[in-house]
């Protein structure tokens, strides 16, 4: 990263797309031949299929989006794609609505999404909490309904020169229906029938209630009615439009384990009779309850002149409820005559999301150009509900705005493609593009008694946390509005040197208003050396720019550590504060990667092997809370006053992370018997941490306290899962059809500050089935069931749940809500 040197580089990249543009070059068209699986990610040569590709690419259809109980895209692709996982959080905040993945071990923001080849943009969310994550800000997949994707594809290798920030991990590309006509309406309606085991500790000493150490517990809940249907429908003589529509109601998941707690005061040194008969699984701990609306339209038309006009709009309005940990009756927080039996504070987000773009794609000369405008907007306001403000005693409200933040992306680009024939085994494709877009992140406060500090005191006279109770307001000091402006330009060269031997090569460089400018390049090369077995390679420069959640995200709220409550300030990196804690502007973070793989073709049988390293330089994250009496006493004697903690974003993680990705998959058909499709997969991935920040600031303290600390190292190290195997079959034989799918995740350490509290998840293996019948051509019926044989991950032992509330660990790949059984009904049109 350069701020000032590569400023000559930068301008000429920029400038060569509009120079390719004009070339006087003799143009050959490439043929169209039909072939399966073409795909658009990851080349921009057309009509190339996803095993002729020199990266890795996984084409995911909109038949395998439907044949699931759970019809979330994210959900979809954790059994399709090798190194995707889905670990769905609980017990934390909007993580638990808008939650995570990972590919290949990464961040969440380390994955690019596109949507018809267009860059989606983030929600305004950034996770701040103890999930896989932390720190990062992501697209919420979740946004877009299965009914409108006609496929998805995944593109398995960094691609930063191609596409720009945040395609480290790789790419996520939904393409969207473009059908004329048809359609399909579909109902889906299941529930969770499960049972699951949580380990407790011994009751306390005199307690009239029996307690074994291993208790389970039968649970009918979660039930989920989805409504979904798309249309086709023809735009005049040349066109399509598709509307697609889709309601999701979905109930609460209780997973939360036997609170061992002594809930109330001792009455006469003698416990409280209300202790044999208090409901101690009080926690909700499991998926949130929805209620989700989303409207997704996409069109297109061809004019007289030949061009073709695009373009989509969608909203979604996801309004969730989950739950924050119990405040028992005695608990110094609670107002016992508000809650005599203590309390369950609520969090309910409502998400709103909306996105447009229009484009146009049109033939000048040889270029096949294309420009097009996109807009995304997600905002996040939230409402805290059953809570308290304990600082304003009985005065305090129970329900409460506590404001929120919003993220909206505006872009632009222009491309164009063309074919020359500069007497290689193929025309050169040629590629030129660019790029500008502008980002906007805003955060508003909460009511005042969502956040302020009544002044009501304790029984014993000391203070009390001041706002709402599991998600205090958002403060007036906290209110941001930034924005920033980001252009960038590509150059991507792609042909057959030989009739054996493909190469591709790109460039980009991009320019951001408030870091910098960075340049990338890719080099990939594949060799067929004979129809069945071909090598592919592929090394190259990639970068995450710092996101603006990263850079302006600022609250100040009261955590309790070891028994005593600190205010925590989450101050963003240009506050005083920070800068005096070492503080710096955040930089991007940048990355090599490197593959090597194998494409393997036996008849019907594809298999694709394919290597992976990946080295990453500052990765940016959210420092420890920083609570020392060293660090408290350095910022008063610089003048800041009334901090009881800290904590600021900044660079400063290397990481190395090396892998392997398998895919298998084999079509048999039969004469009596239907046809079978299966597919095998397998990734096996590990990360070693090799560098975490320190600023001399905090080094000069008496005792330097540790900005990134082995929690978080081992959550980048080993908490995701080590390897992960994957097998499903696809049947049809007429109007019948099936699925059986089984996914195997390795390994997982639930990791903690304390070495001795560190807790491994042993392997588990999910089992999802589905039959499926035709009644008549425009009928068909599904029954089925996710984790058919009701796995969970290991329960946490007493020692790591001293509440006995959080019965499993947040770093459980699959997370922790049992079998899913359902019906669907969908009438095609």
């Amino acid at each position: 990263m350069d701020n000032n040197g590569s400023c000559g580089s930068f301008r000429l990249l920029v400038s060569l797309p509009l120079l390719l543009l004009t070339a006087p070059v003799t143009a050959q068209n490439a043929g169209n031949t039909e072939i399966e699986q073409v795909v658009v990610t990851g080349t921009r040569v057309a009509n190339r299929s996803a095993l002729d590709t020199a990266v890795p690419i996984d084409v995911v259809s909109g038949e395998q989006l439907q044949n699931l109980g759970v019809s979330e895209v994210s959900q979809a692709l954790s059994v399709t794609v090798p190194s995707f996982n889905f670990p769905r959080p609980g017990l934390n905040d909007g993580t638990d609505t808008v939650r995570p993945t990972t590919l290949r071990g990464l961040a969440p923001d380390q994955t690019l999404v596109l949507v018809n080849g267009k860059r989606r943009h983030q929600s305004a969310l950034i996770n701040i909490n103890n999930s896989i994550g932390r720190g990062s800000t992501a697209v919420d997949l979740n946004t877009i309904p299965n009914a409108i994707i006609q496929s998805v594809e995944v593109l398995r290798d960094g691609a930063s020169a191609q596409y720009g920030s945040d395609a480290i991990a790789g790419v996520i590309n939904l393409r969207l229906r473009t059908n004329s006509d048809g359609g399909d309406a579909g109902v889906t309606y299941g529930w969770r029938e499960t049972r699951y085991d949580v380990l407790v500790a011994a009751a306390p000493d005199g307690a009239n209630y029996s307690s074994p150490p291993k208790l389970s517990r039968d649970r009918s809940d979660g039930e989920t009615l989805t409504v979904s249907a798309w249309k086709g429908l023809p735009l005049g003589s040349k066109g399509s439009v598709v509307v697609a529509a889709e309601y999701k109601d979905q109930e609460h998941t209780e997973r939360g384990g036997y609170d061992m707690r002594q809930q109330y005061s001792l009455v006469n040194g003698a416990f409280d009779p209300r202790e044999a008969t208090f409901n101690r699984y009080n926690s909700w701990y499991g998926e949130p309850e929805l209620d989700q609306k989303t409207v997704f339209v996409n069109a297109e038309y061809e004019v007289a002149s030949g061009a073709t006009m695009y373009g989509w709009a969608s909203w979604q309005d996801r309004e969730a409820v989950s739950a924050g940990f119990y405040r028992i009756a005695s608990d110094p927080r609670n107002i016992p005559e508000i809650y005599p039996d203590g309390f369950l504070p609520l969090i309910a987000p409502d998400v709103v999301d909306v996105s447009a773009a229009f484009g146009v794609s049109w033939q000048l000369g040889p270029w096949a150009m294309d420009s097009s405008l996109t807009y995304g907007r997600n905002e996040m306001d939230y409402e805290v509900r059953h809570s308290l403000n304990r600082s304003l005693g009985l005065a305090t409200k129970t329900t409460f705005d506590s404001g929120g933040f919003d993220y909206d992306q505006l872009t632009m680009n222009i491309s164009g493609v063309r074919t020359v024939d500069v007497g290689l085994a193929s025309p050169l494709n040629i590629a030129v593009g660019v790029e500008a877009r502008q980002e906007t992140f805003s955060i508003h406060a909460g009511e005042p008694d969502s956040y302020r500090n009544g002044g009501a005191r304790l029984p014993n006279g000391n203070g009390t946390q001041p706002g709402a109770q599991v998600f205090p307001g958002f403060r007036p000091e906290n209110e941001v509005d930034e924005d920033r402006t980001a252009v960038g330009a590509y150059v991507d060269l792609e042909a057959n040197v030989t009739d054996k031997f493909l190469a591709s090569v790109a460039v980009r460089g991009e320019s951001y208003s408030d870091f910098g400018e960075n340049l990338a390049g890719k080099l990939s090369l594949r060799y067929d050396f004979t129809d069945q077995f071909a090598l592919r390679a592929s090394v190259q420069n990639g970068f995450k720019a710092p996101s603006l959640q990263q850079q302006y995200f600022s609250t100040t709220s009261t955590n309790v550590i070891s028994g005593v409550p600190f205010d925590i300030a989450t101050f963003p990196v240009n506050n005083p504060a920070a800068i005096a804690l070492g503080a710096k502007p955040l930089d991007a973070e940048e990355s090599l990667n490197y593959s090597l793989g194998a494409v393997v073709r036996l008849g019907d049988l594809m298999v694709t092997v394919d290597a992976y390293r990946i080295d990453i330089e500052d990765r940016i994250v959210l420092s420890e809370n920083l609570t020392s009496s060293d660090v408290v006493n350095y910022l008063n004697s610089l003048g800041f006053v009334g901090i009881s903690g800290a904590r600021f974003f900044i660079n400063g993680v290397d990481t190395t992370t090396e892998g392997v990705d398998v895919v298998v998959s084999y079509p048999w058909s039969t004469q009596s018997a239907g046809r079978f499709d299966f597919t095998v997969t397998a990734n096996f991935n590990s990360t070693d941490v090799t560098k975490v920040p320190t600023t001399p600031q905090l080094s000069a303290l008496p005792t330097p306290p540790v900005l990134f600390n082995r929690f978080n190292v081992l959550s980048y190290e080993k908490g995701t899962p080590e390897n992960k195997y994957a097998a499903a079959i696809n049947w049809s034989l007429g109007g019948w059809g099936a699925t059986l799918r089984a996914t195997r995740y390795g390994e997982v350490l639930s990791p903690d500050a304390n070495p001795a509290l560190d807790f491994t998840l042993s392997p588990q293996t999910l089992v999802d089935v589905e039959a499926r019948l035709a009644i008549t051509d425009h009928i068909k019926l599904a029954l089925g069931a996710d984790n058919l044989t009701d796995e969970y991950p290991d329960p946490l032992p007493p020692i790591n749940n001293p509440t006995g509330t959080q019965s499993y660990s947040n770093y459980s790949p699959f997370g922790r809500a049992g079998r899913f059984v359902y019906g669907r009904v969908n009438y095609t049109f």
